[in-house]
């Protein structure tokens, strides 16, 4: 059997013998309970950072706190919006910035350290009741001053945040051990369609409970549980909703999911050797090449991917003029497709391996990416098509709210399934019992070049005037990532 080579290289790095595989399949009782475990989790992600919660905390307290201080009180009203709305997208971006620089440099270590280390799962509560805390600890974030402070909202978001990717670490760790080699792709699919699916339940809740009674009146007279939409309760009501899912829905995995950790091993040492073992791994990259190749590779796919989602939702708001509810059941369509693209990601690696699988998510995602710059409130397909009123409805009334709807659909499933494709390239090329070393140098791919999309459009779009051939930049990462990934020689298992 080969020899690894940063483990010859570092005689620190023995480590005491740990599973490295498992047994049964998605359905099966340990990789079911490792794919609940997204159930649980992924709806913080889902609902604070991305739809509810960070929309919330930059428009209506940094944004609204800002215009009320009467600093911009000498701006036209447009500018001064537009001023206060510029300075609630810096403080987000600022808490991503400092939450990702912190994650990219300490995650490749955590990682190697669970390959090392004992029990996996004590560890990975201590992330999750950190989240669950924090979480919780947002139903305080009001506007004008009351509750916590800016300052200790912004906190609680970082630490979530590296506490999330530090849990995401960990549990990826698990997942070699989860099901059989051959049926890891599937079990981390659905974990993905499950997170979605959770996120899409909440959703539906809110809406159901909260925005459409106060909207329309249905299916309730007024929003439920004393709910008051003026205060924004529905939107600091996400954080204790996280918190109290997460908590009730990790019990299944904690009860039954396999843990690859050795017990007894020393922590602290795992933590040394798991140090000097990265930066071996580093030095001795040439070890690896198609594993660091594929990470390239994600580093700038994932960049294009988060900017295309993140600045997607902009250019929505912009062209189509979409309102909250719309918005809303946006994120709850994008969310309930999603979980079928952790499905399909699953099959489609099953049938073509899991190198095509990736490189057919990521040229769709182009594709409907592209298509959907040609819509605006005018016209179609670059003005091929004049845009029409289909309906008299609550909700996309037009032809290009129905179409850009439908191509959100192929970018949330293939989104979802290059995640799944990623995880399980990764657990495939990654040396046996190192899975979570590598996760974390995985983790960096993902976080360290995160400035690189917002960047790009930012330039384009002052050179051309024009937001759409700014959002077209972001393509030159997909095909800098697709070019690269292309060159990854996979084992002839997972050819």
């Amino acid at each position: 059997m080969a020899t690894d080579p940063a483990l010859a290289a570092n005689p620190l790095a023995n480590q005491p013998i740990r599973q490295t595989s498992g047994e049964g399949g998605a359905l099966g009782r340990t990789g079911f309970s490792w794919a609940i475990f997204e159930w649980a989790r992924n709806p913080y992600y889902i609902l604070i950072v991305i739809y509810i919660f960070a929309p919330y905390f930059a428009r209506d307290i940094i944004g609204a706190d800002l215009l009320a201080s009467g600093t911009l009180a000498g701006l036209p009203d447009d500018q001064a919006l537009a001023a206060a709305n510029a300075q609630g997208q810096a403080t987000i971006a600022s808490v991503t910035k400092w939450a990702g620089l912190i994650a990219a440099l300490t995650a490749p270590f955590l990682g190697a350290a669970l390959d090392r280390g004992g029990r996996l799962k004590p560890i990975l509560a201590i992330f999750l009741g950190s989240i669950v805390v924090c979480s919780a600890m947002l139903w305080f974030a009001m506007p004008g001053g009351q509750g916590l402070s800016v300052g200790a909202i912004m906190v609680l978001l970082v630490v979530a945040y590296v506490s999330y990717t530090y849990s995401e670490v960990t549990h990826n760790a698990m997942l070699s051990v989860a099901g059989e080699p051959k049926r890891l792709a599937m079990i981390s699919g659905l974990g993905l369609g499950l997170g979605n699916l959770a996120a899409t339940l909440i959703f539906l809740a809110i809406a159901l409970l909260f925005v459409l009674p106060a909207a329309i009146g249905w299916p309730f007279a007024i929003p439920q549980f004393g709910v008051d939409l003026s205060k924004f309760e529905h939107a600091r009501l996400a954080g204790p909703i996280c918190a109290v899912w997460l908590a009730v829905f990790s019990i299944p995995f904690f009860l039954n999911a396999r843990d690859p950790g050795v017990p007894g091993a020393s922590w602290a040492r795992a933590f040394r050797d798991g140090a000097v073992s990265v930066w071996q791994t580093l030095r001795a990259a040439t070890h690896y090449r198609e594993l660091m190749k594929f990470l390239v590779a994600r580093m700038f796919y994932a960049d294009g991917m988060a900017a295309l989602l993140a600045l997607g939702a902009v250019y929505v708001a912009l062209f189509l003029g979409w309102n909250f509810l719309e918005m809303l059941c946006y994120a709850i369509f994008a969310s309930a497709c999603a979980f079928a693209g952790g499905l399909i990601g699953g099959w489609l690696e099953s049938k073509v391996g899991v190198k095509r699988a990736l490189l057919v998510e990521i040229m769709l995602m182009v594709l409907a990416g592209l298509t959907q710059l040609g819509i605006t409130r005018e016209s179609l397909f670059l003005g091929l098509i004049e845009n029409s009123q289909v309906w008299d409805g609550p909700v996309f009334q037009t032809l290009s709210d129905i179409v850009y709807l439908s191509l959100i659909s192929v970018v949330a499933i293939t989104v979802t399934a290059s995640i799944s494709s990623g995880r399980t390239m990764l657990v495939t090329l990654a040396p046996p019992g190192r899975s979570g070393e590598f996760f974390g140098l995985y983790a960096i791919a993902g976080t360290i070049t995160v400035w690189m999309g917002p960047l790009l459009v930012e330039q384009f779009t002052l050179w051309s005037g024009d937001q759409r051939i700014g959002m077209v930049s972001i393509n030159i990462l997909f095909i800098i990532g697709f070019v690269t990934l292309l060159t990854v020689r996979m084992p002839e298992r997972a050819a």
